[in-house]
């Protein structure tokens, strides 16, 4: 996708007009998982968050280039669903600028754009949608980002959705689930002294279910203190349909490191485990692409395709450069969700600062 290839329309836009005020979100009592779900990726959305990057002490002098890749990616998405992106009150103008009409922009201070961890996960309840603030903290102390420690009370307060804080610290992107009951996590994300001092995973394996309203937690090991969030599952392990993970995989050949250790780790945890309902994984290998071939860099470039996202009508997947293997991840995903559309972007810049287009977005259900 060459840059300003796409041209969105208002998707179905459902805009946040009638629904963002300085109104107090309702409150909730504390989690008790009674009539809780929380709904798998590919179920109708709302709409799309994304934040836009603000620091340049952040980005240095790749600040203009990733946000051309958030800007590209939002209107992108925009094409298939509402995407309401966040921005400082001093940037909004230039960020819907950048992104254009098709994209509505709100003013509430961010500090980057992992909209993926610092937006609430939305769960279901009788009463319709919740948000749980899972009290980001950067990672576990290692980046500051106070503003987007808030985020959660003030985007749930404007929406006028209910507001739960979870009893622990986490990350979207440290949580996967099938929207039947089973949730992945990997251990270095979450029983870690940086976000959860003195938990236990049984601990958190509790506060979990109740919280999210799961039944079954797949615990991986990951790879502790070599990436900003302690190996999120969402660059490991994905569901494309109840009971079918992919795995994101080394490039053939490649040497064994940390990351290619913990996907065989995880695939020996998927080959014994069963989901909610009892049923085996069905694994299905998601290849690296070369790193001669990839077109970005940096030393915390992440080239997984397993960090894909499901919008309303499309699936979007990193472009990496390695046309075989480009063609390969998107043909795979192709297979899974032949009912829509599959996007490939180009995220060069998003990869080089450790992340990637699920990393980015976040979904509020329908």
């Amino acid at each position: 996708m060459s840059r300003g290839s796409f041209s969105p329309t208002l998707a179905g836009s459902q805009l946040l007009a009638a629904t963002v005020s300085e109104a107090e979100s309702p409150s909730l009592p504390e989690p008790t998982g009674a009539g809780r779900r929380f709904g798998a990726e590919w179920e109708p959305h709302t709409r799309t968050f994304m934040s836009w990057p603000a620091r340049d002490d952040v980005w240095d002098d790749y600040l203009d280039d990733v946000r051309w890749n958030i800007a590209e990616l939002a209107r992108a998405i925009a094409y298939y669903e509402a995407v309401v992106l966040l921005a400082r009150p001093e940037q909004a103008d230039a960020a819907q600028r950048a992104c254009g009409s098709g994209v509505q922009v709100i003013s509430l201070p961010v500090d980057d754009l992992w909209a993926r961890d610092t937006v609430p996960v939305f769960v279901q309840e009788t009463g319709g949608v919740v948000g749980v603030d899972l009290n980001f903290n950067g990672w576990g102390a290692k980046q500051p980002h106070g503003e987007d420690a808030l985020i959660g009370r003030e985007l749930l307060s404007r929406c006028r959705i209910p507001r739960l804080r979870a009893p622990f610290v986490a990350e979207g992107g440290a949580l996967e689930t099938d929207g039947a009951g089973t949730l992945l996590v990997t251990a270095s994300s979450l029983v870690n002294e940086n976000r959860n001092p003195g938990k236990s995973r049984e601990v958190l394996q509790a506060e979990l279910r109740d919280t999210l309203g799961v039944e079954q937690v797949i615990w991986f090991d990951g790879v502790r203190g070599e990436d900003v969030t302690d190996a999120h599952v969402d660059c490991l392990v994905r569901f494309v349909a109840p009971g079918v993970v992919v795995l994101d995989t080394a490039f053939p050949g490649a040497a064994a490191d940390s990351w290619s250790r913990s996907s065989e780790q995880a695939r020996r945890v998927l080959t014994e485990a069963a989901d909610a309902r009892g049923h085996r994984f069905e694994v299905i290998d998601l290849p690296r692409p070369d790193p001669a071939l990839i077109t970005g860099d940096g030393a915390h470039f992440v080239a997984s395709y397993a960090n894909f996202y499901i919008a309303n009508g499309a699936v979007f997947v990193p472009r990496f450069g390695d046309r075989k293997a480009d063609e390969r991840a998107c043909g795979m995903l192709k297979e899974h969700f032949a009912d829509r559309d599959i996007v490939p972007v180009y995220i060069d810049e998003i990869a080089a600062g450790g992340g990637g287009i699920h990393c980015a977005t976040h979904d509020q259900p329908a």
